[in-house]
């Protein structure tokens, strides 16, 4: 396990890169959502869009809404990267949205059954790269402090009736058993409102527990790179 800690003045443009990066690769890749993430799909779509033509996208969390309401990743996701790659003539290879609007618990059936045909079976997929953003309170995904879904280790998904923070609606989620299926973990933090977090899951002696689910992270996951702005880090 590395973690490799990098502190740059455009975050949200070298995450862009190395998302850009990863599509034209063709291997599975997958997307957050949350604020930050945002502008670098953003960029990544007006930057060379050519090259997410063969991607394999996946998402790792979602709300229980129509992917039309405002508080869908995916409906974000797609007015940010999708929509205008499919405005510059570019179409993806694969992408699989989370159902939340099913409920919680059909939406993680049918999300683990699709990660299971995929990858031709359980447990088999391998992702090139898993993008994660960090709460404020350290959840990642849709796994919030001290949730059970910090523990499962068999299920790929799972589904959050009660989430941790606002907005309160049940999600679902992917697990510690998924993000381990990835090659790269990349995690991207600006402003000084996540350096408490960031310092929580990567100062030194930065303990893991599933107070701070983000620290979890070193425990599962091969090779982690942290992007942050200098206000990110300030902490560390």
């Amino acid at each position: 396990m590395t973690i490799d800690i990098q502190v740059v003045d455009n975050p949200a443009q070298v995450c862009a890169d190395m998302l850009t990066a990863a599509a034209a690769t063709g291997e599975d890749l997958v997307l957050t959502g949350g604020s930050n993430p945002k502008h670098s799909y953003e960029l990544a779509a007006t930057g060379s869009p050519e090259q997410w033509a063969g991607a394999k996208l996946w998402f790792t969390d979602d709300r229980c809404v129509e992917p039309t309401d405002p508080l869908s990743n995916y409906g974000m996701i797609k007015a940010a990267l999708l929509d205008p790659l499919v405005a510059a003539g570019v179409q993806v290879d694969y992408c699989r949205r989370i159902l939340g609007e099913r409920g919680y618990e059909q939406g993680a059936l049918e999300y683990e059954r699709e990660l299971e045909h995929v990858g031709g079976g359980p447990g088999a997929i391998r992702f090139g790269l898993v993008l994660l953003g960090i709460g404020p309170d350290t959840h990642i995904c849709s796994m919030f402090p001290g949730q059970e879904s910090l523990n499962e280790r068999s299920r790929m998904v799972v589904g959050v009736p009660v989430a941790g923070m606002e907005p309160f609606v049940p999600r679902v989620t992917l697990t510690f058993a998924a993000l381990s299926r990835a090659s790269r973990v990349l995690m991207m933090a600006t402003g000084l409102e996540k350096a408490d977090a960031i310092s929580a899951a990567f100062a030194d002696d930065a303990p893991s527990t599933n107070d701070v689910p983000a620290s979890l992270l070193k425990e599962h996951c091969e090779e982690i790179t942290v992007l942050l702005d200098e206000a990110a880090a300030s902490r560390l």
